[in-house]
């Protein structure tokens, strides 16, 4: 055992004799450990929280989006077999876009009417998984009436059930003697899906592709778009550029889903960041309380640093015992700070013992999700932070002078 070593840890372990300083050395840390533990456990929950929005929002969206400029894209049965061949690219299927009214007795509202290929679709999104009534395979039942499948706020705000009626007035009418005449036609509810997220609860609506050409006036080999959903989100920019070269540029374009909601993610991880800074705040004062438990033992052990030094022992060996002394304190508060924020994160995740109200957020509990990059980050800030605050008594230690320490002596 080195000589430094030794004596830091004696002087962690000795019974001092002004209990003062054991007092805040203890404080010392339980600062550090407050605030790591603090740290650990607001970003698991912010991690949860993105993780979860990001899911919520690629359950009923594609992870990466093709389009054309001209409006529309044909023979897309052809397109769909050579983006599948790409490495990384686990489905695609097609989609129609539009905005649309929704009536019936009770009201009127205005929906995103999206054409899909129900057998394509449960593929690349995870709208079956949402459904509350009905399945996406209902909309290629043939009925009286072309099905369609809407979201649960909606059909609560206009009384709709499965197996009931609705008006969709589409925006490619016909213009006659007296004026332009929207196209109207009847749809019969086949199914409610319910995300969480209010703005796709009231206003997403989902018929079949053949339906949709019909109604919006598309051609029968001709879709909006193209949707993709690949092996690994976070390679959705990767991703899109080979796809991008495979189809040769113009007229498609191509757009993933970080582009696409680019806004929404950059503000969570702003936040994230800023709650990250405020609480490093915490062990930045149990640092300040590492600085005054070690000037106050330099005091106290002032004598006995002068005998080391009048027996051989150089200025630089001082001032490391110092240094190692502060970084045990803070050793000790960042272990106990993670024994702290990793089990109160496992409470949150598994007990569940803090509910949120579901019906104004997308979720009923708080989730919680680490990141191994975030937990080397807290731990080495928090030693750096430490190490910072054991420079200046580590300097006045090794400042004795040994003959004005022991001249009463």
């Amino acid at each position: 055992m080195r000589f430094e070593f030794f004596v830091a840890l004696r002087y962690l372990k000795a019974k001092r004799q002004q209990a003062f300083i054991s007092v805040i050395s203890l404080l010392s840390v339980l600062g550090v450990a407050l605030g790591v533990a603090a740290l650990i456990i607001v970003l698991g929950v912010m991690n949860g929280f993105s993780e979860n929005l990001r899911d919520k929002i690629l359950g009923l969206n594609a992870h990466i989006v093709i389009g054309s400029h001209t409006g529309s894209i044909e023979d897309y049965d052809l397109l769909s077999g050579k983006l599948e061949e790409i490495p990384g690219v686990l489905g695609a299927t097609p989609f129609i876009y539009s905005e649309v009214m929704l009536s019936n007795p009770a009201g009127v509202k205005g929906v995103v009417m999206r054409g899909i290929d129900p057998q394509g679709a449960t593929r690349v999104l995870d709208l079956d998984r949402e459904m509350v009534h009905g399945s996406v395979l209902d909309l290629n039942e043939d009925k009286e009436f072309p099905g369609i499948i809407i979201g649960q706020e909606l059909a609560s705000r206009l009384g709709i059930s499965p197996a009931s009626t609705v008006n969709i007035m589409a925006p490619s009418g016909e213009r006659s003697a007296a004026g332009f005449t929207p196209k109207i036609q009847t749809f019969e509810v086949r199914g409610i899906f319910r995300t969480g997220m209010y703005e796709y609860d009231t206003s997403f609506a989902y018929i079949a592709i053949p339906d949709a050409q019909n109604t919006l006036g598309f051609q029968r080999d001709s879709v909006s778009g193209m949707e993709v959903r690949i092996q690994d989100v976070n390679q959705a920019h990767l991703l899109s550029e080979r796809i991008a070269e495979r189809l040769g540029g113009f007229p498609f374009f191509v757009r993933n889903w970080k582009e696409m909601n680019e806004n929404l993610f950059a503000a969570l991880e702003l936040e994230k960041i800023a709650m990250g800074v405020i609480l490093a705040m915490i062990i930045l004062v149990g640092s300040f309380s590492i600085i005054t438990a070690l000037v106050m033992l330099v005091m106290e052990k002032s004598k006995d640093i002068a005998i080391m030094m009048s027996m051989g022992t150089t200025r630089t060996m001082i001032r490391n015992i110092f240094i190692l002394l502060g970084l045990m304190i803070g050793a000790l508060g960042t272990t106990l700070g993670f024994a702290a924020g990793l089990g109160g994160c496992y409470l949150l995740e598994n007990y569940r013992f803090i509910q949120l109200p579901a019906d104004v957020y997308f979720m009923d509990h708080l989730p919680v999700l680490l990141h191994t990059s975030d937990l080397l980050i807290i731990a080495v800030a928090a030693m750096i932070l430490c190490f910072l605050a054991t420079i200046y008594p580590a300097r006045k230690a090794s400042s004795v002078n040994p003959a004005e320490a022991l001249k009463h002596e």
